[in-house]
Formats: C-alpha cells, sequence, structure tokens
C-alpha cells in the first residue's frame, strides 16, 4: 500500500503528485474551485455535520471528536475500502 497522507487544504492547493481528495463536507472558505487541485471531493467520508458542530474546533474536544469519527468510519466501510483501494495503486492525499 502507497502512503495516506493528510494535508491541509489551504498549505497544499497545488498537484503534488498524488491521488487528492477533498475530505470534508463544505468546501473550503476563501478557496476558488479553479485553484485547487483535487481528484474529487468525497463528501462520504468527512465528519457528519452533527459530529462537526458538536466539535466545534475546540481542542479540548479533539480526543473525543476522533474516537467518535472513527466510529462513523466503521459504518462507511465500503468508502473507507474505496480509499483503501486507490492508496494500493498510488500515493493518496487526504485534504
Amino acid at each position: 500500500m502507497q502512503a495516506i497522507v493528510i494535508k491541509r487544504v489551504y498549505v497544499s492547493k497545488k498537484s503534488d503528485g498524488t491521488y487528492r481528495i477533498l475530505a470534508d463536507r463544505l468546501w473550503p472558505r476563501g478557496i476558488k474551485k479553479t485553484d485547487l487541485q483535487i481528484d474529487e471531493w468525497s463528501k462520504e467520508i468527512s465528519p457528519s455535520l452533527e459530529l462537526r458542530e458538536w466539535f466545534d474546533h475546540k481542542q479540548e474536544r479533539f480526543e473525543e471528536f476522533a474516537k467518535r469519527y472513527i466510529e462513523e468510519l466503521d459504518s462507511k466501510k465500503q468508502e473507507v475500502q474505496r480509499l483503501r483501494s486507490i492508496a494500493q495503486r498510488m500515493p493518496l492525499s487526504l485534504l
């Protein structure tokens, strides 16, 4: 399996030779769709709206957020397997 890396969308706008997936339900604020070089936008793999709202970018909630997000991913096995399949063929970046 190739590497799966997580990158901040605001730092990594340009193509870098990896398969690039925007893994978020919302388009990043302040970035034009023409400026972000991605291969796909996968809203399915992103945290639910309820989980995002609960987290509210509060650092003290991050550990619990991560735990809950992993639980959500357990119910998205087909999408997770699809990402693994991509990563078997080429490096994958989740933005």
